[in-house]
């Protein structure tokens, strides 16, 4: 007896339905498609991105191994099939607008950093994350900066003293600073948008 194997469908939301949850307008969500389905198209053109088509996207480079490209395309894949698909692409690029709202941007920056999901933020979970940005970026601090930037983060957020920041912690940490752009403190967050906006070029 054969295999049966069954390929996943194209899925297009409707473009009303995106805007109503998202905060961006019908007219940008129709130019993402074509930014979806050229990016979506790189390697296998079958209306989803994959992990190296989505490296291509952030890093130019289909290759490249990194911590936060993994962590972001894990993000970005919301139902863990292993692509993205139209509604998640553009639901996950929501959060990097300027007029999205500061707590969604607070969570989506813990859910960055809560690389062993386990409802916490911890001192290496940190570091790891700051090192690979700093990397990506190609800047270099020593050791005793990236530490010292580390506890004060933690001096700051962790309120219970327990070593750890859980998502009410660090929503109060961000409502404490009500000026500071989360995804866009780093410039691996602040460029995603234009970094995909390339590949159309």
């Amino acid at each position: 007896m054969g295999c049966v194997c069954t390929k996943k469908r194209r899925i297009f939301e409707d473009p009303s339905l995106l805007s109503s949850q998202t905060i961006f307008t019908v007219k940008e969500i129709t130019a993402l498609n074509e930014l979806f389905r050229k990016l979506g198209s790189t390697f296998v053109d079958d209306g989803f991105i994959n992990r190296e088509e989505f490296k291509l996207g952030l890093f130019r480079n289909s290759n490249h191994h990194s911590l936060l490209a993994d962590r972001m395309f894990d993000m970005f894949d919301s139902k863990n099939d292993g692509v993205i698909d139209f509604g998640e692409f553009v639901r996950s690029l929501s959060v990097f607008h300027p007029d999205t709202p500061q707590q969604d941007k607070a969570i989506f920056a813990f859910k960055l950093y809560d690389t062993s999901r386990n409802g916490y933020i911890e001192k290496d979970e940190v570091t790891e994350m700051i090192i690979e940005l700093l990397n990506e970026s190609n800047l270099v601090l020593p050791d005793d900066i990236i530490e010292a930037i580390i506890d004060k983060t933690f001096e700051e957020a962790d309120t219970e003293n327990d070593g750890k920041i859980d998502i009410e912690e660090w929503q109060a940490f961000a409502d404490r600073r009500p000026s500071l752009d989360l995804p866009a403190t780093f410039p691996s967050f602040a460029t995603i948008p234009e970094r995909f906006d390339e590949i159309t070029t």
